[in-house]
């Protein structure tokens, strides 16, 4: 017998754009919600013309909108037209959660704020998505994830140590909050099935976000005033940090005072081993260079089997078609590849969910749809008749 994923019967609205949005509400579709995409007909996701192959992003199909776009219907609505906003509300009217990441304030302009579609389904779950939250002076603030992690003191961090602020190399503020906004979402959906059975308003802002995923460095600045400082891959313990071996780069974790003392004693030493934490921050200069002089007289792969055999977390560092090569990946099931013959996007491989379920696993049923693929069938099931049909059509409302 088939197991019931966690969100299945659920519906679920996503009117989002670009990443962090989008990916809230696919967390939801992979564990088997009825995702529908909502965006206009004259201006859609602006994903969809992004990402690393152009011909897709002549499509409207491209990568950075496929990633995080499969077991979505697609409905296209011009959200500025009273047929557009009319045929949302009955939708909304059938659905258990809507998410929006747009300025605080734009769908309430339109008549479809939380107060507004809570009126039409007090059950609603109504996420929103922003840059800066939905209160505050900065509320009207747009930004993305680049915007947020220079504002949120992540790129003053992060770098070689010469000033030059970096970014990380992918979206990291992105997609946690996509992850924390479909965690927020669950938490709320939980709330409503354990009490009054009412909906809410879920406010996610990707600053908060960003000085989350900061905690232990803000939690360090907030006592002591000392601002946390560009360090590139060097650690506060010289056990921890990437050297250069022989052929390649190679990233060591010796992190508690048990493995250092493996890993000087498996190095032959043992004068090096320190006592207390202290002891390691005040020699840091001096073990960086022992284990510089060491690591480089052998190949990264030697040392990776050497640390490892003895415990001690290592990595020689891989570019991402090694990494997505390795058969770890194969057997947790994170990727899925479309089969798709005959379509635009036939092998497209996207990452499904960062976990597994023993009571029903993520999954990836069907793949990514062109826009408003859906649209007739959905208003359909709405209510709306051919010549209903006919003339939110020839308003251009919908495609």
């Amino acid at each position: 017998m088939a197991l019931t994923r966690a969100f299945e019967g659920l519906r679920v609205i996503d009117t989002t754009h670009v990443l962090a949005g989008p990916f809230a509400a696919y967390q939801m579709a992979v564990l088997g919600a009825e995702v529908i995409k909502v965006e206009s007909p004259h201006d859609p996701d602006q994903a969809r013309s992004q990402g690393s192959d152009r011909r897709l992003n002549d499509l409207e199909m491209g990568t950075a909108f496929l990633a995080q776009a499969s077991n979505k219907k697609a409905l296209a609505l011009d959200l500025k037209t009273p047929l557009g906003q009319n045929a949302l509300k009955r939708l909304v009217a059938t659905a258990d959660v809507f998410v929006e990441n747009y300025r605080p304030g734009a769908f309430a302009s339109l008549g479809l704020g939380y107060d507004n579609l809570r009126r039409i389904n007090p059950k609603l779950i109504y996420c929103s998505i922003s840059a800066f939250g939905a209160t505050g002076p900065r509320r009207e603030h747009t930004g993305y994830d680049n915007i947020l992690q220079a504002f949120s003191g992540m790129m003053a961090m992060t770098g070689h140590g010469d000033g030059m602020p970096l970014k990380t190399g992918a979206p990291v503020v992105d997609y946690a909050t996509g992850t924390t906004a479909a965690f927020a979402i669950t938490a709320a959906l939980f709330q409503r099935e354990r009490s009054s059975g009412q909906g809410q308003f879920v406010d996610v802002s990707m600053l908060d976000v960003a000085l989350v995923l900061s905690s232990s460095h803000l939690t360090g600045f907030a006592w002591n005033g000392r601002h946390p400082e560009q360090r590139g891959n060097r650690y506060p313990f010289a056990t921890i940090g990437c050297y250069r071996a022989s052929d390649d780069y190679l990233m060591i974790s010796a992190s508690n005072l048990r493995q250092q003392r493996r890993l000087w004693a498996s190095l032959g030493r043992e004068d090096m081993i320190k006592m207390d934490n202290n002891q390691r921050l005040d020699a840091h200069a001096e073990e960086a260079d022992v284990l510089a002089s060491i690591i480089g007289g052998m190949p990264a792969d030697y040392w990776e089997q050497f640390f490892r055999s003895r415990r001690i977390p290592a990595a020689r560092i891989r570019r991402m078609e090694e990494a997505l090569a390795d058969p770890q990946i194969a057997t947790r099931r994170v990727l899925h590849t479309h089969a798709t013959p005959g379509s635009d996007v036939d092998g497209l491989t996207v990452p499904v969910a960062a976990f597994r379920m023993s009571g029903g696993d993520p999954a990836v049923h069907f793949p990514p749809q062109p826009i408003g693929a859906q649209t007739r069938e959905i208003l359909a099931e709405l209510g709306y008749g051919p010549e209903d049909l006919a003339a939110i059509c020839a308003a251009e409302a919908v495609a």
